[in-house]
Formats: C-alpha cells, sequence, structure tokens
C-alpha cells in the first residue's frame, strides 16, 4: 500500500463555485496528501465571473477546460468534471482525486470514487452541503487554509486567541463527547490512547474535523486546552529521547455516593 504522501492525485476545480483568492494556500494543502499530477479547473472562460482565475493557472500550471452555459442558472462544469473524473479512474493514472468545489452536485461522484477504492479528498467553502463533505474521506474548508498565522513569539500551548483567524467553530458538548468516545475506542486497559490514533479516527467519523476549524494548528494544543476534561502524557520514544508520542486519557468525573 502507498503512503498517503505518495499518492498521485487529480486536482479537478470547479471554477464556478471556488473563489480564486487563495489558490496557492490550496495547492500547499493537496500537497500534504499527495503530488497532483493532474490539474485541471473547469468554467465558462468567456464570462468575466471566472476571469480573476486566469492569471494563476499559467502561475501553477492548471489545465482550463472550457464549458460553455448551453442554459441559464444551471452550472455547466459539473458535467465535464464528472465525465473526465470518470475516464481518469478507468484510466488507473491515479491514487486519489481532489475535488475543488462548494457544491452538493458532486456527492455521487465522491461516493462512486471511493466505491473504486480512490481517496477523496474535499476543498470547498463552510457553506458546502453536508452530504458531499461526508461523501469524502477527507474535507478542508478554504476558509481555515492560510488563515491561522501564528507569530515567533507564539508560546507552544498555543490558543485561539493568538492566532489570527478567519471563523471559529464552537467547542461544545458535541464536539467533546466525539473526542471522548474515540479515545474510549482507542484505549488501553489503563484508559490511555496514542493522540495520533485518536485524530486519524475521528477524520473517519467526520471527514471535516481539522484543529484549525477551532482556533488550533495541530490537534495537541486543541486537546490541551480542554483540561477539565482530558489528560496529556508525553512520552518519550525508546532510544530516541528527541522524539515524544503524545497520550491521552479522559477525565472521568467522581462520583459521590449517596448515604
Amino acid at each position: 500500500m502507498r503512503e498517503e504522501n505518495e499518492l498521485k492525485l487529480a486536482v479537478l476545480i470547479d471554477a464556478d463555485n471556488i473563489p480564486y483568492s487563495n489558490i496557492k494556500g490550496m495547492l500547499d494543502e493537496i500537497a500534504k496528501f499527495g503530488t497532483p499530477t493532474i490539474k485541471r479547473i473547469y468554467g465558462d472562460w468567456t464570462k468575466p465571473t471566472v476571469s480573476g482565475w486566469k492569471p494563476a493557472l499559467l502561475k501553477h500550471a492548471i489545465t482550463p477546460i472550457q464549458q460553455y452555459s448551453y442554459t441559464t442558472g444551471k452550472n455547466a462544469t459539473d458535467s465535464a468534471m464528472i465525465i473526465d473524473a470518470m475516464d481518469i479512474l478507468h484510466n488507473e493514472k491515479v491514487d486519489g482525486f481532489c475535488l475543488v468545489s462548494s457544491d452538493s452536485d458532486f456527492t455521487r461522484l465522491a461516493i462512486r470514487l471511493r466505491e473504486a477504492s480512490m481517496v477523496v479528498i474535499g476543498i470547498g467553502e463552510k457553506k458546502t452541503p453536508q452530504p458531499f463533505i461526508a461523501a469524502c474521506n477527507k474535507f478542508i474548508y478554504i476558509e481555515i487554509i492560510g488563515a491561522l498565522e501564528i507569530p515567533k513569539e507564539t508560546p507552544k500551548t498555543t490558543t485561539p486567541s493568538s492566532v489570527r483567524k478567519a471563523e471559529i467553530d464552537t467547542i461544545n458538548n458535541q464536539f467533546i463527547q466525539l473526542l471522548r468516545t474515540t479515545i474510549d475506542d482507542l484505549a488501553d486497559d489503563d484508559g490511555w490512547a496514542f493522540l495520533a490514533a485518536v485524530g486519524a479516527l475521528i477524520n473517519k467519523k467526520k471527514p471535516d474535523f481539522d484543529p484549525r476549524n477551532y482556533g488550533f494548528t495541530k490537534l495537541t494544543p486543541l486537546i490541551k486546552s480542554l483540561s477539565k476534561h482530558f489528560t496529556v502524557d508525553a512520552r518519550e520514544v525508546e532510544n530516541k529521547s528527541h522524539i515524544k508520542h503524545i497520550y491521552v486519557k479522559n477525565i472521568r468525573k467522581k462520583t459521590t455516593r449517596k448515604r
């Protein structure tokens, strides 16, 4: 099985539904998951509404695909993206797809690609409908890409107040419960769970999970900020004192017995 960062990815961008302002940030984000061997963007390039994309196409070697709008009010790029995705799938040239759109019309495409054992990464705005998000292995909101900028003097225990942020989600009881149940799913007999495994399982349960949604760059500082609910232990790796593995444990409320 290929390592995640060795994946060959087809990046298909819906120009009608995605802002062009952070194309570099999006491509940098995609590079974390693999190598984009195919980069295509779909739109009606005769329209002024997509003209902002044009300077970025040459700079980032993205191939524009012309799709005329035959009907007013209908996104004409959908069918072109879907047809190309299926052609690429059957040519067996990639290991996964990155679908950049906020349109729920790509939900069935994402499901079909995953049925074919493809990794599917979605990138879109926070207005993206939940069915499309759930159909992806991983979904990343454009609003958080490059939104967190940590100052040089920022301490290790980074908190939301010490970063520049876009729209931060509230850490509510439902999210706390998701963390608790996931830790329980992976915990050993003493209640400790390897934090990296916890993060991986949360991503499977909730494809759009990302610490940056809550104002944190990593999962560790997010967990540390919830010290009322969780305790963290950094353990040195044997013969590698400079490397530490992070473990997390639920803090249980003490129950008082009635007399």
